[in-house]
């Protein structure tokens, strides 16, 4: 019984961890502030329980900014025909999502024009996706 509760309990912490680390979609973005971003991905992070990537924007001054998108997570993803190369490093993509609500370069993503030109659905909860 002890050699059980030893074995289970890596797990569970690990498992707790995961699940502190998850949050709701209301409690992070703005559903009511939507924005349309062009730019260069930066960085592609294919992980749960969410994948991620870092697009540099220019703004009408030609200032560039990094900023963070959340995608759903890789499992859901790939039921909507992503694939873990999806985005490159260097692509040019557009995106469209809800900002965060305490202003910080980051958003959920609603949908992402790819550099090939097809539109994918990005996973965002505030649409539906049944993950959350």
């Amino acid at each position: 019984m002890k050699m059980a509760f030893l074995i289970m309990c890596p797990g569970l912490l690990l498992s707790a961890e995961l699940v502190s680390a998850h949050h709701s979609f209301t409690a992070e973005y703005d559903s009511s502030k939507v924005r349309q971003f062009s730019g260069t991905v930066t960085k592609v992070e294919w992980t749960n329980p969410h994948a991620r990537f870092y697009l540099d924007v220019k703004d009408e001054r030609g200032t560039v900014t990094n900023w963070n998108f959340e995608l759903g997570s890789p499992l859901f993803l790939r039921k909507l025909g992503w694939k873990a190369d999806s985005l490159k490093i260097g692509d040019q993509v557009t995106v469209e999502g809800y900002l965060a609500k305490d202003g910080a370069r980051m958003a959920n993503a609603r949908s992402v024009s790819l550099a090939d030109g097809r539109k994918v659905f990005a996973g965002s909860s505030a649409d539906g996706n049944p993950t959350k």
